[in-house]
């Protein structure tokens, strides 16, 4: 099959056995994202990648053996996917809630070989976490969680912050840790302008940064940026980067960052299924195999550069390509995700393919919800 060149060359020798809608994962495109990660980091010590992509072990696993050892996290799931990998610091940033609290509590008192922390933006968290911390005689520790610009957790860098930041040092059942600070909303294509909107958002944080030291205040850690701004912020010698969409990639971010150098690992195998009409073909490619939360296209199918999406429903996708009357019932196609993390988490097993064969499943283990 013809292919763009920003697309991966597939060589499968037979793929008449995956089953479809099915996602496939491609480990030594892994293998080679992993490594343009540590390249650009410096060092696999500065790296702490957010696992929220691949939610599986054996991703992990392959990071493990490059020597990254810490890692972020968005769910008690993948936390707990985290510590049976062998990861030995884990950072849960997402505000525990409710029974979380406990639960995450509970995760860390049980594995204490494991430094398991959690972030913070305001004192009725503090405090709630400080409590089970108590009660317990365990301390967790706590980053406090900053407001780098994106508007959607995290507290503002100024007087208030500094109040949160003295209230986790003073409590002697809680580990300070230091600051999380994730800039997700900076996502200008061109890098210049991008690194020129980080430097901007990043003053008020700098700032901050400062009035703690002169305050006499321990700073232990940093951790800071995302995929599109972690080339950026490691610049910073002293600061944790926390890529997560590198390790699989998509087109989403292919597209609008083409300046990063890393490899679609994950694609989509989908099947026709019908063709409903002149013009028409419908794959069996619906919401519940490929996120669904952006408008079309969704998914980027390779030999089929020209489709054009007329609908898509739970388990379908009909599509209109120049191409249809030589498509048969049963034809397979692969397609590059348009958004992989959430499209991940649709699939409980991926299939893995390695020198061009199906050599067998990996278990999306941290796409559950409650831990068993």
């Amino acid at each position: 099959m013809s292919q763009r060149n920003d697309t991966p060359t597939i060589q499968i020798q037979d793929a008449s056995g995956i089953p479809s809608p099915c996602l496939v994962v491609f480990p030594q495109c892994i293998e080679d994202n992993i490594a343009r990660m540590i390249e650009i980091a410096g060092n696999p010590e500065r790296l702490r990648p957010h696992v929220k992509t691949c939610k599986i072990s054996e991703v992990v696993t392959m990071q493990l053996a490059k020597g990254i050892s810490k890692f972020k996290c968005a769910t008690l799931s993948e936390a707990q996917m985290l510590i049976r990998a062998g990861a030995k610091d884990i950072l849960i940033a997402m505000q525990p809630v409710g029974p979380d609290i406990a639960a995450l509590a509970q995760l860390s008192q049980e594995n204490l070989d494991t430094t398991i922390s959690t972030i913070a933006d305001n004192f009725e968290s503090i405090h709630a976490i400080e409590s089970e911390s108590a009660a317990r005689g365990y301390p967790l520790g706590l980053y406090l969680d900053i407001n780098a610009g994106m508007n959607r957790t995290g507290i503002a860098p100024g007087e208030l912050a500094l109040q949160l930041y003295r209230a986790i040092v003073d409590c002697p059942t809680l580990n300070l840790r230091g600051l999380h600070i994730y800039d997700g909303h900076i996502r200008d294509p061109n890098p210049i302008n991008r690194s020129l909107h980080v430097e901007d958002d990043f003053k008020s944080s700098a700032t901050f940064i400062s009035t703690i030291k002169a305050s006499g205040l321990p700073l232990p850690n940093i951790v800071i940026g995302g995929s599109p701004t972690f080339p950026i912020h490691a610049e910073r010698s002293d600061f944790e980067l926390s890529p997560g969409t590198t390790l699989l990639w998509d087109f989403g971010y292919g597209d609008a960052f083409k300046d990063l150098p890393f490899k679609h690992a994950a694609l989509i195998f989908t099947r026709v299924i019908s063709k409903p009409a002149d013009g028409l073909i419908c794959l069996d490619l619906g919401h519940k195999a490929i996120a669904s939360e952006m408008p079309h296209p969704r998914v980027r199918l390779i030999g089929l550069e020209d489709a054009e999406f007329v609908s898509q429903s739970e388990e379908h996708l009909a599509v209109q390509t120049k191409s249809a009357s030589e498509i048969k019932v049963g034809d397979a196609f692969f397609g590059i995700p348009k958004h992989i993390c959430p499209t991940v988490a649709l699939h409980n097993k991926v299939a893995v393919v390695e020198e061009g064969k199906l050599t067998g499943y990996w278990t999306v283990s941290a796409r559950d919800r409650i831990l068993d």
